[in-house]
């Protein structure tokens, strides 16, 4: 724990971690909040779809956008601009009339949530360089405010499905209390310094790159695509009431938690790759699991499985690539963006394929992604064996 001896980094530890219990939150409200949203404003299935990808539209482009500005303006105010966009969109969400407005708050919540991503990993990042525990354990408070969202909305509605606008509420005041903590967050080298130009960019040159973000790129598609249309496909097929369907998102959510703490104790004794392999056959297993049990058993039991699979996949590959986050400054934008584009593409090919032959089939078009996602994950894990045995 060297990293934290000094008061400015264990006050960047603490508010990273506080900060992505919220950045959580906000993840798992697009696809709680989506079926309400949808019977209260009559939206159909490619229109949802459409929205919930111009999440990751947003998120993609402060992905990006948040990596790059701080060279102009510091780390600190460029986060402070994305961050006010989260309070923004739920006051769209609640006092907005027209599809427009939904629209538009949605995109917003990507740019909010993709900011904090970019600035909470680098933080830790290099507080931390390559220790995959630590990002595990920021990764595991992403779990806790996602699996309390569903819970919380749950409550909610209990009584009465109109009472979602008060789930609503509480995000904005979330909203504020984020764009609080990152304003009392100490920052160093606020002004990222520019550098050669062809220095920033040789990590295209990096075989590891492009074998993270192909890897990053499906885990997001199939991610993005559960997340957003789970709870929605269980309680159209009719397979789950509408109350169990809420709870299975807190479902995932327990056992992603679960998962990665599991992976952040088990990577301090059982070699990366080794856990990466396994979780990738993990996700594959489950997601059937999942879409083609017909039995609430069967099927809550593949939601579990699936959540503690998928759970490490992304911040032990994020670790793969801390040398070279480390090394170029422009890296983590690139792999982030490049890899959220998996994330746009996904919900739209569901909602397109639900609207035209149904919820089922729109979910089934995840297999394809799980599948190329193992065979990415395998190809990571060969090359890191083979630099592992050259050294």
């Amino acid at each position: 724990m060297e990293f934290l001896q000094e008061k400015e980094k264990r006050m960047q530890f603490l508010c990273s971690y506080g900060v992505f219990v919220i950045n959580g939150m906000l993840a798992l409200s697009i696809g709680s909040l989506l079926p309400f949203i949808r019977d209260a404003r009559g939206l159909d299935y490619a229109f949802c779809g459409l929205i919930v990808s111009l999440h990751s539209v947003g998120n993609l482009i402060s992905s990006f956008v948040a990596g790059a500005l701080p060279v102009v303006i510091g780390r600190k105010k460029s986060i402070l601009l994305f961050n006010a966009f989260f309070a923004l969109s739920y006051l769209l969400i609640i006092f907005g009339n027209s599809n427009l407005c939904i629209a538009l708050a949605f995109c917003m919540t990507g740019l909010a949530r993709g900011a904090t991503s970019n600035f909470c990993n680098t933080t830790i990042n290099n507080l931390a360089p390559g220790k995959a525990w630590i990002i595990n354990g920021l990764h595991a408070m992403f779990s806790v405010g996602a699996f309390a969202f569903p819970i919380l909305l749950t409550v909610l509605t209990a009584g009465n499905a109109g009472d979602w606008v008060y789930a609503c509420y509480f995000m904005l005041v979330m909203g504020i209390l984020s764009w609080i903590l990152y304003y009392i967050l100490p920052v160093e080298n606020d002004k990222l310094e520019k550098t050669d130009k062809g220095s920033n960019f040789a990590f295209f040159r990096e075989p590891l790159f492009y074998l993270c973000t192909l890897t990053l790129f499906f885990y997001l598609c199939a991610e993005q695509g559960v997340i957003g249309w789970m709870v929605t496909y269980f309680k159209d097929s009719g397979l789950l009431d509408a109350s169990l369907s809420q709870i299975t998102a807190s479902v995932l959510w327990i056992m992603i938690l679960a998962g990665r703490l599991t992976t952040a104790w088990l990577s301090t004794k059982v070699p990366k790759e080794r856990l990466l392999l396994v979780m990738g056959v993990g996700i594959v297993l489950f997601f059937f699991l999942l879409l083609f049990s017909r039995s609430t058993p069967w099927i809550v039991f593949g939601i579990m499985g699936f959540g503690y699979s998928m759970a490490g996949i992304y911040p032990t590959t994020v670790s793969f690539s801390g040398g070279i986050i480390q090394k170029y400054p422009l890296a983590w934008s690139f792999i982030l963006t490049l890899a959220s584009i998996g994330s746009i593409v996904m919900p739209s090919i569901i909602g397109k394929i639900a609207e035209t032959a149904g919820i089922f089939y729109g979910m089934s078009s995840i297999v394809a992604v799980v599948l190329i996602d193992l065979a990415c994950i395998i190809g990571l894990v060969v090359y890191i064996s083979k630099e592992k045995g050259a050294c």
